[in-house]
C-alpha cells in the first residue's frame, strides 16, 4: 500500500510539472497578432496583421489525419530540417484551413522575412504572405476533433447571421496548445469577413 501511495505522488507531482512547464512556456511563445474590433456575446471580431507564415497543403478534408501530418512536416522544418540546420522558434496557433483540403501553417516569427528564411528540405512547404485581415473568431475549449470543429464552425455562422455579419467561406481552425497541455487547452474557429 505505501508503494502504491508513493507512486501515485511521484506521477502526480509529474504531472503538475509538465503542465506548469507548458503554461509557462506558452507565455515565452510568439502568437499571431491580432487587435479586437468588437466582441459579441458568441464571438470576436478581430483584426490580424500581415504575417508570413510556412504551410503544407494536405490531400483530406479530415482534421485527424491532417493534423498529425501536418505537423510532423512543418515541424521538421522548423527543428532543423532545412538547408542551413537551423532552428526556427515555435509560434502559436498552428492554423489550419477548412475546407475540401486542408492548408496547415506555422507563423513565421517576426525576426525574418521570405529572404532570410532557410530552403526546406521538402518542396511540400511553401511560405505565404497572409495580408491584414478581418475575421470572426469563436473559441472553445478541450481537445479539437472533427466533430467540435464542425459544431463550432456552425455556432459562429449562426451568430454571424444573427448579426447581419456577411462573410467569406475561408474558415480556419487554429490550436493553441502543445499536445501534452491538458489544463486550460484553447481552440478557435475563424472566419474572413466580406470587405465592405
Amino acid at each position: 500500500m505505501k508503494i502504491l501511495i508513493i507512486v501515485i505522488v511521484v506521477l502526480l507531482s509529474i504531472f503538475i510539472i509538465v503542465q506548469l512547464f507548458a503554461m509557462r512556456s506558452q507565455k515565452n511563445i510568439e502568437t499571431y497578432p491580432y487587435e479586437v474590433v468588437k466582441s459579441y456575446d458568441a464571438f470576436q471580431i478581430r483584426t490580424y496583421e500581415a504575417s508570413l507564415f510556412t504551410s503544407v497543403k494536405l490531400n483530406s478534408s479530415n482534421y485527424k489525419d491532417s493534423s498529425s501530418k501536418g505537423f510532423s512536416v512543418l515541424a521538421g522544418y522548423i527543428f532543423g530540417g532545412n538547408d542551413r540546420n537551423e532552428k526556427i522558434a515555435m509560434t502559436s496557433p498552428v492554423a489550419m484551413s477548412l475546407g475540401d483540403s486542408m492548408t496547415m501553417m506555422f507563423m513565421v516569427p517576426k525576426k525574418y522575412d521570405k529572404a532570410s528564411l532557410p530552403t526546406p528540405n521538402t518542396s511540400d512547404i511553401e511560405f505565404r504572405e497572409m495580408p491584414v485581415k478581418t475575421v470572426a473568431a469563436i473559441s472553445f475549449g478541450g481537445w479539437a476533433n472533427d466533430e467540435k470543429i464542425a459544431q463550432y464552425r456552425k455556432k459562429l455562422s449562426e451568430a454571424l447571421d444573427e448579426q447581419g455579419i456577411t462573410y467569406t467561406n475561408r474558415f480556419y481552425f487554429l490550436g493553441y496548445n502543445p499536445p501534452y497541455e491538458i489544463i486550460n487547452r484553447k481552440n478557435e474557429v475563424i472566419v474572413e469577413l466580406e470587405n465592405k
